[in-house]
């Protein structure tokens, strides 16, 4: 194939700074022709003047609001290089006739096994652990170990049942959990969660009878806060709360408040509403969550890995490359399928990228 026509095309690569381009997605520009402008800019008036006239958009963690989608003259693709969508108006790129694509497989592994490590460093109480450890304390550790429970005992609830949740499950079901789960479609086929023993349930019921919850839900207008003061006094006193999806699905002053009055025994959080990991500045924001031992925090990288580096970079960019050479993407990394794209589009074609 042919990449040549590529090269007119003007592309530009948001977060330039915060997340640097990688060798691998270097070498993929170079094989099909990009060019792109690097760009670390975080407000629509830095982001603008860049891309107003711009074919195709690649975007990490920035925030691309209406008023930066009105101002794309042509531009043809926003290319989520992950796999939420939360931070891009996708209404108005819809309307405006721009694709949205993301990578829907990106990190499944990677954040199965995070929200597993979170699972068991709390199921063993590491990190109490080995703070007491550090100060010489080895024997309050022994009386913290006490109340530890074996894992075959317990049962854990996911919330949301697509590919991270089923990667869990399959996981948990390793260590004799017992896996119930909840969606939002339950009319939907239970035959993976057949093929994986994991029962399906209402939210309620996952609430109330797991040891811990998971979070693994897009976050939406419907799925804001969904774990709220009321969903935590349904959960069981002494569960955990596990979130490696997006730090809004969870209200962070009634998962304080639980925490401080015992209520819960603990939780493991890797993305944040009211912290910002992506920021520049590193200083320890001033925020409740830090002050408990029971909680273990990770900067939002239940997604990082090598090999998931380059599923996302290889993804985001054949979206681009497809699109920009006339063709659909894979559909199911089209995430606004109703758009009428503003130059037509013949149907994916699998075959452009056989070398």
């Amino acid at each position: 194939m042919n990449w040549n026509h590529l090269s007119n095309c003007k592309v530009i690569r948001l977060n330039a700074t915060l997340f640097p381009v990688s060798r691998f997605e270097t070498e993929l520009y170079q094989k099909y022709h990009l060019n792109p402008l690097q760009i670390e800019a975080n407000t629509p008036d830095e982001i603008i003047p860049h891309v107003s006239d711009c074919d195709a958009l690649f975007a990490i963690a920035v925030s691309l609001p209406k008023v930066v989608i009105e101002n794309l003259s042509w531009c043809q693709v926003i290319s989520r290089l992950g796999t939420g969508t939360d931070k891009i108006d996708v209404e108005t790129a819809t309307q405006k006739g721009i694709l949205v694509t993301n990578v829907p497989y990106f990190c499944v592994e990677e954040q199965a096994d995070h929200t597993m490590a979170f699972l068991l460093a709390l199921a063993r109480k590491l990190p109490q652990m080995s703070q007491a450890m550090k100060k010489g304390a080895w024997s309050r550790s022994k009386v913290q170990s006490g109340s530890n429970q074996r894992l075959s005992n317990c049962v854990l609830g996911l919330i949301g049942f697509g590919n991270s949740a089923q990667a869990v499950a399959k996981r948990a079901r390793g260590f004799g959990l017992k896996v119930l789960a909840t969606r939002r479609n339950m009319s939907a086929s239970k035959h993976e969660a057949n093929c994986l023993g994991v029962e399906m349930v209402s939210l309620d019921d996952v609430l109330s009878e797991s040891d811990y919850v998971s979070l693994h839900l897009p976050l939406t207008n419907q799925t804001y806060h969904l774990i709220d003061q009321h969903a935590f006094n349904k959960m069981k006193p002494g569960a955990y709360l596990i979130n490696t999806s997006r730090g809004a699905l969870v209200d962070e002053n009634a998962l304080v408040q639980v925490l401080e009055n015992g209520y819960l025994a603990g939780a493991g959080i890797d993305t944040f509403e009211r912290i910002n990991p992506f920021s520049e500045t590193e200083i320890p924001p001033d925020d409740p969550l830090l002050s408990f031992d029971n909680v273990v925090l990770t900067p939002h990288v239940a997604a990082h890995s090598i090999q998931a580096a380059q599923d996302v970079a290889e993804g985001g960019i054949q979206n681009v490359v497809s699109i920009l050479s006339n063709h659909w993407p894979k559909p199911e990394n089209i995430v606004n399928p109703e758009v009428n794209p503003i130059f037509p589009l013949t149907d994916y074609d699998a075959a452009m990228f056989l070398d």
